[in-house]
């Protein structure tokens, strides 16, 4: 055994010290910040299309894939990846019309086939198979929406992994493709009204530029079938203001528009209706951006309505059109100390689900808010769904958790009834594992939940390698979910954790606020506590503790590699945002700024530049290991982000450990990513972690 480590590490020495990294060119360019002069050297790289980026990153490529090519136990990993994979799964079916929709996959294919039945106990057909619309998986599907006569639907396509949609329209009898398309769709939903729908757009971008440049202007058109594009009628914009949208949703009984107005990731949002029924002008109920108003349904000629108007938790409120002062709300269901995460009107009930502590508790109320039943859960975790039309009697739910792959239940609403409906079987026995869930300390005392995932027995010897993830941002709630991407390592011995840092949403608008623009360090000192935690308690040490997030999670990783390189021995800066001085001139870079602050700002600026990724490497030894991850059609997070980081990265290392970048190619931010593609990528994952924490596969 002591042989066969000194072996182990011999190789590792060897591979890290054998690494050449490129030596891109450095350009002259420097910005004036108010003042302050600050440097650009890689600021080419921002043309995804030159020839030079083109060459750095098949270098780039080439390095890591020749590093990872050589980890001993790669294959291994890839085959218990595509083994546990491998498994049947479906989604909660949705009644439209005489049929329930669902998707199902019978294990490796690459994208989830839509499948209808009539009835629960009819016989399933394909309706839309997404691995048909491109012959090498690159083209997923981004959405459906059917109409609500149920003669039509519409479908959208995302290329490349692109937020970028093209819509297409499908006879829902015949299941033949119609001659519509649409394009230029981008954030935005299908809402039908008779026989055409409601969407959102931006004007057609250059096509050298439709990955990067500004998304501005969006526009609410509505389309109607069987007529060109050109033809859609502009139902509302803002020439004034381009960093405002909207995206409109119809009632079930086509009597309202309800137009929300956004602009940038605030919670903040305008609302608009209109009588459809009377074809009347639209009107504004909500006209200051001033706190989150969410559409639920209405209630005859009333609205219901999500908000954290002077409830930073939620409430829902009944608010009639033609008379919105907030003296006239009725509160339906006032705030509670547990955040609304979710709420869906069927059947005449409200069913609302609360996060307690990061897990699901669902409940269900009269329209008067008269509490009524709750819905018993399998056990701690995350419930999601319960969608449906006021009509229908049932609503589904997947329950979820770390060691809970999604099982899918029935809600009979008047019997107060949940039944088993589908459970999925895979090769990998949950009762072998155990979560718990405890409260650490953070540096200004305040307590953070983390959730901590493992094989049972295990020996807190500080000998275990562990993943320690997070995000904290945009008031974006991280729960218990199930990832066989993280299974390889629980068998190994490992352990998978989850901290709920400040700036996400698991304890409402205020946790959210808390480590917002100014307050972000307080996010990372979060961070760095749940980290300290695990190894002080002895389930890892610095040696074994590997760190990963990705988008906002991303500049997290950059920060936390910048202010404690010695925290942990890896980390997976994962398509994050790791400039903070341009973020905002690229796609929808923009609507960050309320999150983050600007660098057009003097006062912002002074804040951003001491915590961005880019700006503070410096000439070290001791960075961890770090495999960045982009991909080349990410118009979420511009890649160039990840591009001049790893250049400056691998410039700055004065050590021995490997500072790489993988870059993936026909794939996006995340969404839409095909199964061989998040295989390959976390056969990556997995083996660069345990190669460099010294941990063997067994």
């Amino acid at each position: 055994m002591k042989y066969l480590l000194i072996v182990f590490l011999t190789t590792l020495i060897s591979m890290n010290a054998q690494i050449k990294y490129p030596t891109p060119k450095k350009g002259d360019v420097v910005d004036n910040y108010h003042g302050k002069q600050i440097s650009d050297p890689y600021r080419w790289m921002e043309d995804l299309n030159s020839q030079e980026t083109q060459d750095w990153i098949s270098a780039e490529n080439e390095i890591t894939d020749n590093y990872l090519a050589k980890i001993p136990f790669r294959e291994k990993i890839q085959n218990r990846l595509t083994e546990l994979f491998n498994y049947e799964r479906f989604s909660a079916p949705s009644k439209e019309g005489d049929y329930y929709y669902f998707y199902k996959n019978d294990g490796l294919q690459n994208f989830s086939i839509l499948y209808r039945q009539k009835g629960l106990a009819g016989n399933p057909e394909v309706f839309l198979d997404p691995n048909k619309f491109s012959d090498d998986a690159s083209v997923s599907l981004a959405g459906i929406s059917f109409s609500k006569n149920n003669k039509f639907a519409a479908y959208a396509i995302s290329k490349g992994g692109s937020d970028w949609r093209d819509v297409f329209v499908i006879d829902v009898a015949s299941k033949e493709q119609l001659s519509d398309k649409i394009e230029w769709v981008k954030f935005s939903g299908m809402s039908w009204f008779k026989d055409g729908f409601f969407y959102s757009r931006y004007d057609e971008p250059s096509d050298a530029e439709k990955l990067k440049a500004a998304n501005e202007f969006q526009k609410l058109y509505y389309h109607k079938v069987g007529t060109k594009q050109s033809e859609d009628i502009l139902v509302m914009e803002d020439k004034t203001n381009p960093k405002r949208g909207f995206s409109g949703t119809v009632t079930d009984n086509e009597k309202y528009l309800i137009i929300s107005g956004w602009e940038g990731s605030s919670d903040y949002n305008l609302l608009f209706y209109k009588d459809l029924s009377q074809n009347s002008p639209i009107k504004t109920i909500f006209g200051e951006l001033e706190a989150e108003y969410s559409f639920i349904d209405n209630l005859g000629d009333n609205l219901l309505i999500q908000t954290n108007y002077e409830a930073p938790n939620y409430k829902i409120v009944l608010v009639n059109p033609e008379n919105p002062e907030k003296s006239n709300w009725q509160t339906i269901i006032p705030e509670t100390a547990n955040p609304i995460s979710s709420v869906s009107f069927v059947n005449g009930k409200l069913i609302v689900a609360y996060l307690k502590d990061a897990n699901t508790k669902v409940y269900v109320y009269n329209t008067n808010g008269k509490l009524e039943n709750e819905i018993k859960l399998p056990g701690v975790g995350t419930a999601f769904g319960f969608g449906g039309k006021q009509t229908d009697s049932e609503v589904f739910y997947t329950f979820t958790s770390f060691t809970y792959p999604p099982t899918i239940y029935k809600y009979d609403i008047a019997k107060n009834e949940s039944s088993l409906f589908r459970k999925s079987e895979l090769k990998f026995n949950p009762e072998d594992y155990e979560t718990k869930q405890v409260f650490y300390t953070s540096k200004d005392g305040t307590k953070i939940p983390l959730f901590i995932t493992y094989k049972k027995g295990i020996k807190l010897d500080g000998n275990n390698p562990t993943l320690l993830y997070a995000y904290g941002g945009f008031n974006i709630s991280l729960t218990p979910s199930f990832s066989v991407t993280y299974l390889p390592l629980l068998e190994q011995g490992g352990i998978y954790a989850l901290a709920n840092i400040r700036g996400g949403g698991e304890y409402g608008e205020t946790w959210h606020k808390a480590a917002m623009k100014e307050n972000r360090q307080k996010a990372y000192d979060d961070f760095i506590s749940a980290g300290e935690y695990l190894i002080k308690e002895g389930y890892t040490s610095s040696e074994k503790l590997a760190i990963q997030g990705g988008s906002n999670g991303g500049l997290l990783m950059g920060v936390i590699v910048n202010q404690r390189p010695d925290l942990a021995k890896v980390a997976f800066p994962m398509v994050g945002v790791m400039d903070l001085l341009r973020f905002q001139k690229f796609t929808i870079g923009w609507a960050w700024v309320p999150e983050y602050g600007s660098s057009e700002v003097p006062e912002e600026f002074d804040y951003l530049i001491k915590i961005s990724p880019l700006h503070n490497l410096k000439k070290i030894d001791n960075y961890p290991a770090i495999m960045v991850t982009t991909a080349d059609h990410d118009d979420r997070v511009f890649p160039a982000h990840s591009f001049k980081y790893a250049a400056t990265l691998q410039e700055m290392n004065q050590g021995k450990n490997p500072t790489l970048i993988r870059i993936e190619t026909k794939v996006g931010h995340g969404a839409g990513t095909n199964v061989n593609k998040t295989i390959e990528l976390y056969t990556d994952i997995l083996s660069f972690l345990m190669f460099n924490t010294n941990t063997d596969y067994k």
